[in-house]
């Protein structure tokens, strides 16, 4: 005969060992998800946010390092690779469950086509989008930040505007020069059309021969940048994700 306490020690013993392995089971997937997170942001630098007070679902995208073009670049070169950025926004559109992107940009610039390409979609999505300058966004990482529907630009962060650059072998003819000025009106007309700056302001900022010892060009910092109308706002990700979520409700609400 089972001595009545062993029978209630047993039951409860058995309830407790159920109860840990439902919790088990419940905490495998939120401990996979937490590691895919940590494994999407170390690859790309990509991070599906939606843990907020409103409840939104937002796509946080970083621009770092140098864009890489159609060549790799050294592997101790910090790179943003277009190949992995493109697929991702197309999702981003195509995923009815995101509501939102922010974009965070530290970069030095890199290979015009492939920013310009980058650039051109982030400017197409349509849901609200909206970039942070951190440390840095030159050369063609300024299209990229003027490429979101609001743009704010940290007080120390900084944007260099150059004229366009090309590594390796150049052929001294006049076709060489002329596509060189193709290339500069394409980046000058998308830096214009999405944000308040002039087109011939910029031109002139580009080609200015007074701040850079060694090159053409100017540095604007923080707030510099939102008076010659690049950038919306000076502002940090507290300011980037208040905007974000007035948008997007915005948004719902049609």
């Amino acid at each position: 005969m089972t001595h009545p306490l062993f029978y209630h020690v047993s039951m409860g013993g058995s309830k407790q060992m159920a109860e840990n392995e439902d919790r088990k089971k419940n905490e495998e997937p939120k401990s996979e998800e937490r590691q895919e997170k940590r494994e999407e942001v170390k690859e790309f630098g990509q991070i599906e946010l939606n843990n907020n007070r409103a409840n939104h679902r937002i796509s946080l995208l970083t621009i770092i390092g140098e864009i890489e073009g159609h060549d790799c670049l050294p592997a101790t070169t910090k790179t943003t690779k277009y190949e992995h950025v493109l697929p991702k926004l197309a999702e981003i559109e195509d995923n009815q469950d995101t509501e939102g992107i922010l974009l965070l940009l530290n970069t030095v610039g890199g290979d015009v086509e492939s920013g310009l390409a980058i650039a051109e979609l982030v400017a197409s999505i349509s849901k609200p989008t909206v970039s942070l300058v951190l440390g840095g966004s030159h050369s063609i990482g300024i299209p990229l930040a003027v490429s979101t529907d609001y743009s704010f630009i940290v007080p120390s962060g900084t944007m260099v505007i150059h004229p366009v650059r090309l590594n390796g072998t150049v052929i001294g003819a006049q076709p060489t020069y002329d596509y060189f000025k193709q290339m500069q009106d394409r980046i000058l007309k998308f830096i214009a059309s999405h944000s308040r700056a002039k087109e011939e302001r910029l031109e002139q900022m580009m080609m200015n021969t007074g701040m850079l010892t060694k090159d053409l060009g100017t540095i604007l910092v923080g707030e510099e940048a939102v008076e010659e109308g690049l950038i919306d706002a000076v502002g940090g990700i507290d300011a980037a994700f208040l905007k974000l979520h007035e948008m997007i409700n915005r948004d719902k609400a049609g």
